[in-house]
């Protein structure tokens, strides 16, 4: 534990020093720092999907200088500083699992997400789905917010059911294409998502982190057809669809693509 806080404060010493000194961190704000921190947390999840331990502590490192960034900022103003984060973040995780630090009995994880949700609301939230961010990109925006409605009982009863309903806005956008109507064809592609989403929850399967698995190995087969047919002396615009289609049907047997 001593090596861990020793760590802590000179990170905190450091971002002392580099806000005094540095011109560019001295200029930072908490608007300018914005974007980076986006850039930061998806690098994050690069590292995560990649499942590689080497390049996530990396990742984690840069992330937490963002929030120690932030809070020297905070404190600069006399808002907060990186201790009343830190203690205010303790003192919800105790409020927020009364299953540990109360009395209260949970069965499963479910039963602690509920009464996560319902701490929540107690605390001043006025809507289950307040804690969704506006900003999230749309696939995970459309699986926090069916997870959100699932905490209070707003759920399908069986994974069958959620079946039958990708299979109706299917139909539907079907239906709403033969027509042209470009406006209700992109209501129904968004109510297809949105119930394939719902689909994937039922499955257990993270619908972000498989999209963006499947995104890489398209780029791995794509970039294997450009490789080929550099050797080949060829442009792509100068090939086939079956002759492109056939190297990536090779790239289909490589292991690694």
């Amino acid at each position: 534990m001593d090596e861990k806080l020793k760590a802590f404060e000179r990170i905190l010493k450091i971002m002392d020093e580099l806000r005094e000194k540095c011109p560019w961190d001295m200029k930072q704000t908490i608007e300018s720092l914005r974007p980076l921190t986006i850039e930061e947390t998806y690098e994050l999840s690069d590292a995560i999907i990649k499942k590689d331990m080497s390049l996530l502590k990396e990742e984690l490192g840069d992330l937490l200088l963002h929030i120690v960034f932030y809070a020297k900022i905070g404190e600069e103003q006399g808002a907060f500083d990186i201790a009343k984060v830190i203690n205010d973040l303790s003192e919800k995780l105790i409020r927020r699992h009364p299953h540990i630090y109360g009395d209260v009995k949970v069965a499963n994880d479910e039963e602690v997400k509920q009464n996560w949700e319902k701490l929540k609301m107690k605390e001043g939230r006025k809507s289950v789905m307040g804690g969704v961010p506006e900003s999230l990109p749309a696939l995970i925006k459309a699986w926090r917010i069916q997870d959100k409605a699932k905490q209070v009982g707003f759920e399908w009863d069986n994974i069958q059911d959620v079946w039958k309903k990708v299979e109706e806005e299917t139909r539907e956008l079907h239906e709403v294409v033969k027509e042209g109507n470009a406006e209700r064809i992109e209501d129904e592609f968004g109510d297809l998502l949105f119930s394939l989403v719902n689909y994937s929850r039922f499955l257990n399967v993270d619908p972000e982190t498989a999209l963006e698995r499947t995104n890489q190995k398209f780029l791995k087969r794509f970039r294997h057809i450009e490789t080929v047919a550099q050797k080949l002396g060829k442009e792509l615009t100068d090939m086939t669809l079956g002759e492109m289609d056939a190297i990536w049907n090779e790239a289909k047997t490589i292991s690694d693509l």
